[in-house]
């Protein structure tokens, strides 16, 4: 029980790389509440989680920062406080080239993927800063370090402000014990990949990170000394190529 006590919000936590996370912490008893537009798909991940503490569930939409607000009002009252904060909610579209993408489409992911990391960043931090701890962890990718095709000008664009956003506000609130660290992972078997513009195999799949290695990932960095900072770390399937 490595994270006996530990409160968390993740968000992005009803599928994927956030519910590895939500998994691995509550495994380590932290209390974990997950969030996400999907609200089906959260209470079927509560309901499929049988350890304790149980993960609680509440919708978000992290575009809209009223709904954002309402999420963190209530995970106050639920956790009492919030000591780590999650960022793994995102999207992508299959038309990815800037000729195919329209600017509808641009919006969505900027406003999902940057603007929404920074909606929950911004509703958690004051907390943070008047108790003089605490860690962000923002799930980014290879893409918000490296503009690849595979990822596309939306994507890549989001997630290079994701980074920024992570990297200067570690830097600003050093000062206020705030840590924050940015995970680049590559190809992760999650439903995003659902998005891609071509199916993509089971044996691809099957090669590819898995949403529980993220788990362990994010616990690791958790587990640290409020002392040790990590700012940023990638990770990638053994058999993806590191360009």
């Amino acid at each position: 029980m490595k994270l006996q006590g530990k409160r968390a919000v993740i968000v992005g936590g009803g599928t994927g790389i956030g519910l590895g996370i939500a998994r691995a912490f509550a495994a380590e008893g932290c209390r974990v509440a997950i969030a996400g537009r999907r609200e089906d798909k959260l209470r079927e991940a509560a309901r499929a989680w049988h350890g304790v503490p149980p993960l609680l569930v509440h919708p978000v939409d992290v575009a809209d920062r009223a709904s954002v607000a309402q999420l963190f009002d209530w995970a106050n009252e639920q956790l009492g406080q919030i000591d780590i904060l999650v960022n793994s909610a995102g999207t992508n579209i299959r038309t990815r080239s800037m000729a195919e993408m329209t600017p509808p489409q641009w919006d969505q992911v900027l406003a999902i993927n940057a603007t929404g990391a920074y909606n929950c960043m911004y509703a958690v931090l004051p907390q943070m800063r008047a108790r003089r701890d605490g860690l962000i962890i923002n799930i980014s990718s290879v893409a918000g370090k490296r503009a690849l095709a595979l990822g596309g000008i939306a994507y890549c664009a989001s997630k290079f402000a994701m980074t920024a956003l992570g990297t200067a506000v570690a830097n600003e609130d050093a000062a206020n014990g705030i840590r924050v660290t940015n995970i680049f992972p590559g190809e992760v078997n999650t439903p995003i990949l659902e998005n891609r513009p071509e199916p993509v195999s089971d044996e691809r799949k099957a090669a590819m990170l898995q949403p529980e290695d993220l788990g362990d990932l994010a616990v690791a960095i958790a587990c640290l000394p409020p002392r040790a900072h990590v700012p940023e770390l990638m990770i990638k399937p053994t058999l993806q190529q590191y360009v």
